[in-house]
């Protein structure tokens, strides 16, 4: 049995820099992000009693159950995709995840196919690094969505906190960054009820890049900010900067649900700073706040940085 692991990841700035078109036209973008402590898991194996051999079934386990002959009638697009790149013959694959992760804003689709091409490569004997299954991951994620930016796959699966640029031609630079800002603060999720499909967001603020421009700056600032330990200014970008992406397109909050608590996270006291996490318009909410004094009228959840990326094991 193969078992691969990779994080969620929580991105704090410049989301929507990564977007290809913008790094074409612009030159660069790069954005500030960390693994969570949740993560999503791939499970592996050949059934031993020879139900599924040469021949025989693909089993996927997910949130339903597929059971088909052919990698091309597999449902699951993510599992489809992964599975015939490596020309897989039938196998069992189990997905679960530590959050619900169906638009979720956390990089989950970036997460699995990581973890599933770890799984893989093991069970493959590949020797394959963590920046070559993360290359592999965006290509592969591609073809599922074309707007996809660049940091999902490396946002998940080199662990721990980080600047990551990306350049001309996808040289991908990242640089890992102190924590000591975590010791101060406390994050939650808090989850919106509301899924979306991230291409339909992520295409309507590809449409205007110009106005993605204003994210990149603040990011550099916040970095700034950061390696001077100037916190209370650090949360002020973040605030600043959800706003501005919320300029970027109206498909970032075209839902009643998530204006409205938005606007509740807006006016709360004990919220330092806020921001809708991923493409938008669905997901979960990021919240910052003093140590142990959030108070909203949600339910949320506290969560921490995983300073590992992507991991795999045999048992």
């Amino acid at each position: 049995m193969y078992i691969a692991s990779c994080p969620l990841r929580v991105s704090l700035f410049g989301g929507s820099t990564d977007n290809p078109y913008f790094v074409d036209r612009y030159g660069r973008g790069s954005v500030i992000s960390f693994t969570s402590n949740l993560k999503t898991y791939i499970t592996l194996h050949e059934d031993k009693l020879g139900y599924n051999v040469e021949g025989g079934k693909y089993i996927i386990n997910y949130s339903r159950r597929e059971e088909t002959d052919r990698i091309g009638d597999i449902q699951n697009e993510l599992v489809r995709i992964v599975l015939n790149y490596f020309g897989s013959l039938p196998i069992n694959v189990s997905m679960t995840s530590d959050a619900y992760s169906q638009g979720s804003g956390l990089a989950s689709s970036s997460a699995y196919i990581i973890s599933l091409i770890k799984a893989l490569s093991m069970h493959n004997d590949m020797d394959m690094t963590d920046i070559e299954i993360c290359q592999l991951a965006h290509q592969l994620e591609l073809e599922m969505n074309p707007y996809c930016g660049y940091q999902d796959p490396y946002g998940c699966g080199i662990g721990g906190f980080k600047r990551i640029d990306f350049e001309k031609g996808g040289k991908i630079r990242y640089d890992f960054l102190s924590t000591d800002i975590f010791r101060h603060y406390d994050m939650h999720l808090v989850f919106t009820g509301v899924t979306r499909n991230s291409k339909t967001v992520l295409k309507s603020v590809t449409d205007n890049l110009e106005k993605v421009k204003p994210l990149l700056e603040t990011a550099d600032r916040a970095y700034e900010n950061l390696l001077n330990q100037e916190y209370d200014k650090f949360l002020y970008l973040l605030g600043k900067s959800w706003h501005q992406k919320k300029q970027t397109s109206s498909a970032i909050v075209d839902s009643e649900t998530i204006r409205e608590i938005d606007d509740v996270l807006e006016k709360n006291e004990t919220v330092c700073a806020h921001k809708l996490c991923g493409a938008g318009n669905g997901g979960f909410f990021l919240t910052f706040s003093e140590t142990d004094t959030l108070k909203i009228p949600f339910e949320s959840v506290k969560i921490g940085v995983e300073s590992n990326g992507v991991y795999g094991r045999i048992v």
